[in-house]
């Protein structure tokens, strides 16, 4: 698992590799945790493109940074999110909390929308 930062103006890209399952959440919790709070984005896009798994803890995961980033009055996003994990954000309906874009480019130009 790793999780590499980019910054597009306040903006936070947080690039995921690897499964988001109970195995790797602490880990991707304290990484994103720590970027939070350092560099206080104003937004913050999950690029998802190499995650090929994500189980009920990676959702728990995802809503924690929800919550953090809302809470300040941010906006949030998923990026090139595969068909399975796809599946399981409508399944539960985290895609009505945090919209899926195809890209970067397209996130960053609906979240200044917002």
């Amino acid at each position: 698992m790793n999780v590499a930062f980019e910054y597009v103006n306040k903006t936070l890209i947080a690039r995921i590799e690897g499964d988001i399952d109970h195995h790797s959440c602490d880990a991707i919790r304290k990484r994103m945790d720590n970027e939070i709070l350092e560099k206080n984005p104003r937004n913050l896009i999950f690029d998802m493109d190499m995650v090929g798994f994500m189980d009920s803890s990676g959702i728990g995961v995802l809503l924690g940074r929800y919550k953090q980033i809302a809470g300040q009055g941010g906006k949030i996003a998923m990026i090139k999110v595969k068909p399975q994990v796809k599946r399981i954000c409508e399944i539960c309906g985290l895609q009505k909390i945090i919209p899926v874009y195809q890209d970067k480019r397209q996130a960053i130009e609906n979240i200044k929308e917002c």
